[in-house]
């Protein structure tokens, strides 16, 4: 047995107790006649004494000798601490060893295991299994299980079943590049890693599983950024013989459940919104309502004036800067250029200050009097001592540049608390979008996404119009889980391929097996997918997923740590019956 005990678990109760330990050296200190070290595991810090009057001189010369990240076991007594300290679990108590063996001895590592290390974030990811021995990080993966855990149970307990579904599957259209896997024994096809499970969950609900679950790998290979990883996981849904709120009441509960039980916090409400409010009101589909600063349309009180640059524009849209008013004409100057940015694309801000007096000054006063302004703080909520700040523009540019504005001022102002929790229901999205390059409309969601009941019939004379069954929950700014009720027959699935731009033969050899199955009795069904990656970094208080994630990929889709991708011989090549053709 290489450890009795863990290095978090000792108390005043133990002193006098004999006991053994495991770890790593976190650090030491010698002071000649007598040495500490802090040995580290898992579960906490324990502080070893090697003392010259009471341990063997080649104890304590080996003890001279221990170098950070040294794995170590050692025997000794529990005994009271000299000098306590308050800030450890284990700070009352410290071993006095009387038997030192070196399990493995280490290299100096290229970063301090230290909460706030000086490693650089390229470098911990090289070393991964190091960067994992820090707190930070390690706590970040407990927190990720104890997440899941509680996500089975509740899933469990509600009648779920947790059914595994194939990652070797065939590649099909669902909005992202697959990745493709070849295959040896059927020479020149290949397999696609899923991007979701979508059809095989339609599937087990055919097959009458009614409720199922997975928390499953899930891989697309587009672009990346701080939320999100080539490979994510989703806890994936799917449910029979629902509607609408069924799913959402369902998910409302574990969302709930998840915030009681992971936070300690009671969320009751869950409001709800419809797509194209959210999108005049925020400027996106995933709201922060945490704040206020909500969006006022001022067409109405801003055209028919001399100023043109309103006059031409199809919307002009302001926001209400709380005691903005305080901000000097450089900071002012500061937002305007931070809004002109490539990133954010506006081509300049247009200000009016709230006095505390009631008066108005704008950035614009040679148009506009103070009645003029009056009106905008009254459709904006401007009060006295507020911020106007209005964009102008294309109603779809300039709803994302505000929207990008607004975050970039709650963060500022220290709007976004992460201890503090708002979710939201977003309902009613289109169904399709119009894709200005392939001249054709896509799926917003999924081709199995639901018409709203009644809609049907449109899709032959406004497609654009439209609204999908489908169903976004955010928390926080952040969306963490979407989905729809799912096309359950034959006719409206083969009709909804035929506006997506499938021919029936496209149709039958991309979805044949999902239209066959619809003809032996498909049940009413729909499900949610949230993604896990980003909800634990959420309800850890954090937007970067990276740290919630054993082994995460760069921005460039790389291990840098196993270095992959990477290339294949020639014989795996040959093999698979391919041949590379690399551009120079």
């Amino acid at each position: 047995m290489y450890r009795s005990h863990n290095c978090g678990e000792l108390r005043a109760s133990h002193i006098n107790t004999q006991v053994t330990l495991a770890g790593w050296v976190q650090k030491s200190r010698d002071k000649g006649f007598i040495v500490w070290v802090d040995l580290r595991d898992r579960y906490g810090l324990t502080q070893l004494v090697f003392d010259e009057e009471r341990t063997s001189k080649d104890i304590m010369k080996q003890a001279q000798n221990l170098g950070r990240e040294f794995v170590i076991q050692v025997t000794g007594n529990v005994i009271e601490r000299a000098s306590k300290n308050p800030n450890m679990s284990t700070g009352d108590i410290e071993i006095l060893v009387s038997e030192l063996t070196i399990l493995n001895e280490a290299q100096l590592p290229p970063f301090t295991i230290e909460d706030d290390t000086d490693g650089g974030e390229e470098l911990r990811m090289k070393y991964r299994y190091l960067d994992i021995r820090r707190n930070p990080v390690k706590n970040s993966l407990i927190f990720r299980h104890k997440v899941t855990q509680e996500v089975r149970n509740y899933l469990s307990k509600e009648g779920f079943i947790e059914v595994e579904t194939p990652y070797l599957i065939k590649s099909t259209p669902e909005g992202a590049r697959d990745f493709v896997v070849p295959s040896r024994m059927n020479e020149g096809q290949f397999y696609a890693l899923p991007q979701s499970p979508q059809t095989f969950k339609q599937l087990l609900m055919v097959g009458g599983m009614d409720k199922y679950f997975q928390i499953v790998k899930c891989f697309r290979d587009e672009d990346l950024r701080a939320d999100r990883q080539p490979e994510f996981t989703q806890i994936d849904c799917e449910m029979a013989f629902i509607e609408q709120e069924d799913i959402l009441n369902a998910f409302e509960g574990l969302t709930r459940h998840l915030l009681k039980e992971v936070n300690g916090v009671d969320v009751e409400k869950f409001p709800r919104i419809l797509y194209d409010d959210a999108m005049r009101i925020y400027g996106n589909d995933k709201p922060d309502i945490r704040f206020g600063m909500e969006f006022g349309e001022l067409n109405a009180v801003t055209k028919h004036k001399e100023f043109n640059v309103f006059n031409s524009a199809e919307l002009v849209v302001g926001i209400a800067v709380p005691d903005g008013n305080s901000y000097s004409r450089k900071e002012i100057d500061k937002l305007i250029d931070w809004v002109k940015r490539p990133q954010v694309g506006a081509l300049g801000m247009v200000y009016c200050r709230c006095n505390d007096d009631g008066s108005y000054k704008s950035s614009v006063d040679k148009f506009y009097d103070q009645d003029d302004l009056a009106k905008w703080a009254e459709v904006t909520g401007a009060k006295a001592g507020d911020l106007i700040c209005v964009l102008s523009g294309n109603i779809h540019k300039v709803r994302a540049q505000l929207s990008a504005l607004r975050m970039e001022l709650a963060e500022r102002l220290g709007l976004r608390d992460p201890r503090t929790f708002a979710p939201l229901w977003v309902l009613d999205f289109p169904l399709l979008e119009w894709d200005e390059e392939t001249e054709r409309y896509h799926a917003m969601h999924h081709p199995f996404t639901s018409p709203k009941p009644g809609q049907l019939e449109l899709l032959k004379t406004d497609p654009g119009a439209v609204k999908a069954n489908a169903y976004d929950l955010v928390l926080n700014g952040n969306e963490i889980g979407g989905g729809s009720i799912r096309i359950h027959d034959k006719a409206t699935q083969a009709l909804m391929f035929d506006y997506l731009g499938f021919t029936p033969e496209e149709a039958k050899a991309q979805f044949g097996f999902l239209m066959d199955a619809f003809q032996y009795g498909a049940p009413p069904h729909g499900g949610l997918a949230f993604g896990l990656d980003r909800l634990v970094a959420i309800l850890g208080g954090q937007e970067t997923i990276r740290d919630f994630i054993a082994f995460p990929k760069n921005n460039n889709g790389r291990d840098v740590m196993i270095d992959a991708p990477a290339p294949i011989d020639d014989e795996q090549l040959k093999e698979l019956s391919l041949k590379l053709n690399l551009k120079s």
